[in-house]
């Protein structure tokens, strides 16, 4: 691939990136945002309350120090020149320290209020989120790439966080601030405090032209976040690929290019912060200077006090500060109104495999498979498995063989009920898998398939995730069952050993034994093999088969096979093309018949011929 449809690649997925970001702050005008974040506020509504209030004194209490400031200066200090004592100015001293621990003793009791209320929300919001991804078909997870998982988990959540922690502390504290502040400079003195108001339409034009370009810069680097997210994910996900294809050096390249605009992006935003905030302190400080300038001139006229020009400095000092928090803010608000958005949208997705609102439950399931005038398509429409009607008595092995998009794997990811037929019923023991409840389901059915993905821990940990409230001699007792104990027990920590990510530190051969051993302890009545020995060597494959054997004895199975050593085993074999069953039945009689799967047999056997008893046996 050339550097240039690398580059379209990429900006394809720029593109997609783009169309979820929200215009801003639009999110508070979507139904589904606004439902979530009430619903995620609703139980701690009473204590947001106390923290309004809380804040509320806090900031009363800062706003009322420099109106002492005015008093102490103007009713105090003169009975002392006068020799009448300092009862007066010590009194304000009191109330100014007084209001000092006041406003630390409430700003310190919001801050930890509000950070276990904020975390409360998030622990809530990623528990919510994760199990809502669980709950998905697979329809939707073969379709949402992985970096946008990961994105909504961390990047998403993150956003929200801070604007959790420090947005609402800064918006609150602010408004109450400049809103105090302009009243109390009004009241003091009405031409004073226009003279310090004056500079304030310049200020919000100012504010509202980095709003603006914020927002673009914002865009751009959430945009520029996301692309290197998913190529990162990709990266490590497909290493064995990359290195496989000695890929390292144009994945090196593009992840520098993405990182090199991620860097622009986030430069752009610097520069715009490197003009706002030395901006609002310059207004603040010539709007401090004219007010000192006019304010002394009035002072030397008696029209104003020492005591009032005091506060009113004091009070333009606290003015300018929240505009520069307000504006962070806004970046901070526009990063969680987005997350919200994509969040909220991940949220409202339904699973297309809808858990039923009076489910059935099997207590004894036997392993019965009905295909009841089954259709089933895909999204764009095309049919797949064409009207099917099948029965598979309870405790018969059947295979299903065919060539690639026969639609065998769809005939079984519909036992397993990860997609529902469009038309016709799938039942099991005489329910129709649509009125089984998802664990009443899971618990009947298992699908093991070639990946046989192991998750990070020990062996014994896998083992037992067929049924986590395994013992460790049942654990032990379903290795032993499929053959595994042997190879187990010969490694330094046994049933403890470390698999490593995704169990590379397995052979596929291994990683399927512990695959069957799970499958085992859980004890469905119906099992799915899917390809279960398509990547095995000859050795590999002969010590599946003899599990294959155990594991499948006393139980309904489909076993999807594309080598035809894999087929003796069953019972019946049913051979697939474009959707439909052209054959059916036992693997003799079909032999027998020299139709398409005695074809295929003799394929099989020349290739056994040709390449010898020790060569993989596979069939095109």
């Amino acid at each position: 691939m050339s550097d240039t449809t690398a580059t379209r690649d990429w900006r394809g997925v720029a593109a997609e990136s783009q169309d979820e970001l929200t215009d801003q702050m639009s999110f508070l005008l979507r139904n589904r945002s606004r439902r979530l974040l009430g619903d995620v506020l609703r139980p701690y509504r009473t204590r947001i309350a106390v923290l309004v209030a809380i804040i509320v004194i806090c900031n009363a209490a800062s706003l009322a120090i420099p109106f002492l400031v005015k008093v102490g200066i103007d009713a105090g200090i003169p009975p002392m020149r006068s020799g009448e004592g300092s009862g007066a100015l010590m009194t304000v001293v009191a109330a100014v320290l007084a209001a000092a621990v006041i406003q630390a003793t409430t700003r310190q009791v919001f801050l930890r209020m509000a950070g276990r209320i904020g975390q409360s929300i998030i622990l809530e919001l990623r528990r919510r989120v994760f199990r809502h991804f669980q709950r998905l078909s697979l329809s939707f997870h073969e379709d949402y790439t992985s970096g946008r998982v990961v994105s909504r988990l961390t990047s998403d959540i993150d956003a929200i966080s801070e604007m959790l922690q420090s947005g609402f502390d800064s918006l609150v504290t602010a408004v109450l601030t400049l809103t105090g502040t302009a009243v109390l400079l009004l009241v003091l003195d009405v031409h004073l405090g226009l003279v310090a108001l004056l500079p304030l339409p310049v200020l919000l034009l100012f504010t509202r032209w980095f709003r603006r370009q914020s927002s673009l810069a914002y865009r751009r680097t959430r945009e520029t976040v996301a692309l290197l997210i998913v190529h990162f994910v990709e990266s490590m996900t497909g290493m064995r690929a990359v290195q496989a294809f000695r890929g390292e050096p144009r994945n090196q390249e593009i992840f520098s290019r993405l990182n090199a605009d991620y860097r622009d992006a986030n430069v752009r935003s610097m520069r715009l912060i490197a003009v706002f905030m030395p901006g609002v302190k310059l207004i603040g400080n010539v709007t401090i200077a004219a007010v000192l300038l006019y304010g002394g001139w009035l002072a030397v006229g008696g029209e104003v006090t020492v005591g009032v020009l005091a506060a009113f400095l004091l009070y333009l000092r606290q003015f300018y500060e929240p505009m520069q928090e307000i504006s962070q803010f806004y970046n901070t608000f526009q990063s969680a109104g987005a997350a919200l958005e994509k969040l909220s949208g991940v949220l409202e997705e339904r699973p297309a495999v809808a858990e039923p609102r009076e489910p059935v439950t099997l207590e004894r399931p036997r392993g019965r498979l009905r295909f009841d005038g089954v259709e089933f398509s895909y999204l764009d429409g095309t049919p797949v498995l064409p009207r099917t009607d099948l029965t598979i008595p309870a405790g018969q092995v059947v295979a299903l063989v065919g060539a690639t998009g026969a639609g065998k794997t769809t005939l079984a990811k519909l036992v397993a009920r990860f997609y529902d037929p469009v038309s016709g019923r799938v039942l099991l023991d005489g329910v129709d898998l649509r009125d089984l409840g998802e664990d009443a389901l899971r618990e009947a059915v298992v699908l093991v398939t070639q990946e046989n993905f192991l998750f990070t821990g020990s062996i014994a940990d896998n083992i037992r995730f067929g049924r986590p409230g395994a013992t460790t001699a049942e654990v032990v007792r379903a290795a032993r069952s499929v053959g595994a104990h042997d190879f187990v027990s010969a490694l330094p920590e046994g049933y403890d050993t470390q698999v490593g990510k995704q169990g590379g530190r397995l052979s596929a051969g291994q990683r399927q034994l512990v695959a069957f051993a799970r499958a085992f302890l859980a004890d469905p009545a119906v099992l799915i093999l899917d390809e279960a020995t398509s990547s095995l060597d000859v050795p590999g494959e002969r010590l599946v088969q003899r599990a294959m054997r155990t594991i499948l004895s006393g139980r309904t199975a489909l076993i999807i096979a594309h080598r035809l050593s894999t087929v003796e085993i069953a019972d019946r074999v049913l051979v697939m093309d474009g959707g439909r069953i052209v054959e059916d039945g036992p693997p003799g009689r079909l032999i027998a018949r020299a139709g398409r799967f005695a074809g295929l047999h003799r394929a099989w056997l020349d290739s056994i011929s040709d390449r010898g008893p020790d060569r993989p046996r596979t069939h095109g």
